[in-house]
């Protein structure tokens, strides 16, 4: 028997849909920030070798990019109760997103600030600038101009494994594309829509990121 297509039910169901994707966008704005912040002090950590930091990042990078995403996830969520630390679904996301993109970020930002040329270092310390001042005006803003591409698509990448959420009760876009399918069971339609709208995020998300790195960064705002 033919396959009878029908998009009544997503049409039905749609500020579902739209309500998860609102959250996936809140999910990545919050671990985006966060995450940048995280992979900024580790990479300066990292670059300049500061004691206790430097081992810390280290290995926190090491865990992080050498473990899957889902197994961060359930460890966070599942694992950490047994320390008397208990998280709802969207805080245990955001921690986990934040902690991945942070250690990928740092990386990112790492390669960007061992770009920046020595002479422009030099430069600043000849004007007795002290390390903190050097980085703030000199080093980050070129070191980010170089990385943010990279930048971007992490965050793009970090987006849309925030489906792996959906796994943990986190009322994200494919959450609420799983409970539109189990009452309707209409899984190519459902997942058909929320491919559509995923794939309109990740565009929407990456071009609102390099509007605001080419503002921001590239004409010295940031």
């Amino acid at each position: 028997m033919a396959y009878q297509f029908t998009f009544e039910p997503i049409a039905a169901n749609w500020p579902l849909l739209v309500q998860g994707a609102a959250l996936t966008l809140a999910l990545t704005a919050v671990s985006a920030t966060v995450g940048l912040a995280v992979g900024i002090l580790g990479a300066v950590s990292r670059e300049w070798r500061l004691p206790f930091l430097h081992s810390f990042f280290t290995a926190y990078v090491e865990c992080v990019r050498n473990t899957p995403f889902i197994v961060q996830l359930y460890f966070i969520y599942f694992g950490l109760p047994a320390l008397g630390v208990r998280l709802n679904g969207w805080e245990a996301s955001v921690l986990a997103m934040v902690v991945n993109l942070g250690a990928y970020s740092t990386e990112i930002v790492r390669a960007g600030v061992a770009a920046v040329p020595k002479g422009l270092i030099e430069a600043a310390e000849s004007l007795a600038m002290s390390r903190w001042q050097c980085l703030r005006h000199v080093i980050l803003r070129p070191a980010l101009k170089t990385v943010w591409p990279a930048l971007c698509s992490q965050i793009v990448i970090v987006m849309l494994g925030s489906s792996v959420c959906s796994q943990i009760a986190a009322e994200e876009l494919t959450f609420e594309a799983n409970l539109i399918q189990s009452r309707t069971f209409r899984a190519f339609e459902v997942y058909l829509a929320s491919t559509l709208m995923y794939l309109a995020l990740a565009i929407a998300v990456r071009k609102s990121l390099h509007a605001f790195g080419k503002h921001c960064i590239r004409r010295g705002r940031a």
